[in-house]
């Protein structure tokens, strides 16, 4: 079958190195922290004001604090070495499993929020405007902490990126309680505070359709997006004695770890002259130089060799 070769760029959970997200844990927990926190000031709220905006963010703060629980607990293992035969990545998956179940969770708290405001609509219930503002303006400067702690996580691990995404939204939704408690202190109508419980529930669902979308991706092992297939095909094909390549499969095992593998047809003459070593160099440094992958595997193959191989090597 030729000769099968492996190159790594970076490291992975099997490499020592940890996935992206490891690098932000304490900061997770941190954020963790302040969800807590903001959870009991807001449950308080709701109770002494009968706000529905609290109570409605109050319940999405109950979901930051479990989805960045679970993102921790993702990290945790997707970090420890992979083991045995089954496992050969570990469980660096766990990342994007996290990400999944913190948007099925957002959804859910969405629909409950959005059901909620449509009766309190109907027949709205008297809220104090200052004592409601007060906690809004404490929520979003908790929020806006959390946020600055995630900014720059949210870029490399999509696992982070998901409890960035959920302390967004909340912190949305207090900029919304603000607004509500202003218009009831100047104007009276009730209604804004509903109305901003329904503001809150639309907030959560388009940052968590693109979360899934890019969750489910990764377990459909698509390309990654940065990364263009037929680029890499062409600059394989541009290295000299290289006559075709086939087999080219691209995907992600978790944020920050793309893992490409290739069949390469090389001329005899050059595998002659140069050797199988010389080559796998060259690959190696193409992608290495134009494309940030993980790990990199090239089999070899003589010009004329692909005919011989049985239709599921194809």
């Amino acid at each position: 079958m030729g000769a099968g070769h492996h190159h790594g760029h970076g490291g992975g959970p099997s490499g020592g190195g940890g996935t992206q997200g490891a690098a932000y844990r304490g900061r997770l927990w941190i954020a963790l922290g302040i969800a807590g926190l903001l959870l009991v000031a807001e449950l308080i709220g709701a109770a002494i004001t009968g706000s529905l905006a609290l109570l409605a963010d109050a319940g999405h703060v109950a979901t930051d604090a479990v989805g960045i629980g679970m993102a921790l607990v993702a990290i945790h293992f997707a970090n420890r070495p992979s083991t045995g035969e089954r496992r050969t990545f570990g469980l660096a998956r766990m990342e994007i499993l996290a990400a999944l179940l913190n948007c099925l969770l957002l959804f859910g708290v969405g629909g409950y929020i959005l059901m909620e405001s449509i009766d309190q609509l109907r027949e709205p219930s008297e809220v104090p405007g200052a004592t409601t503002l007060v906690f809004g303006v404490v929520g979003l400067a908790l929020n806006c902490v959390s946020l600055a702690l995630l900014m720059r996580g949210q870029r490399e691990s999509l696992n982070v990126r998901g409890a960035f995404l959920e302390v967004l939204a909340d912190a949305l939704g207090s900029l919304a309680v603000i607004v509500a408690a202003l218009v009831i202190m100047i104007t009276g109508w009730q209604r804004a505070d509903p109305v901003a419980s329904l503001l809150i529930a639309l907030l959560i669902v388009p940052r968590t359709v693109k979360l899934a979308k890019e969750a489910v991706d990764v377990l459909l092992e698509t390309a990654p997006k940065d990364l263009r297939v037929a680029e890499v095909r062409e600059h394989i094909l541009g290295l000299p004695g290289v006559e075709g390549v086939h087999d080219l499969h691209v995907w992600t095992i978790t944020s920050g770890m793309p893992v490409l593998s290739a069949h390469v047809v090389v001329s005899r003459e050059v595998l002659d002259e140069v050797g199988h070593e010389r080559t796998l160099h060259e690959l190696q440094r193409c992608l290495g130089d134009h494309f940030a992958v993980e790990h990199c595997t090239f089999q070899l193959e003589p010009s004329g060799h692909k005919a011989h191989e049985v239709g599921l090597c194809h």
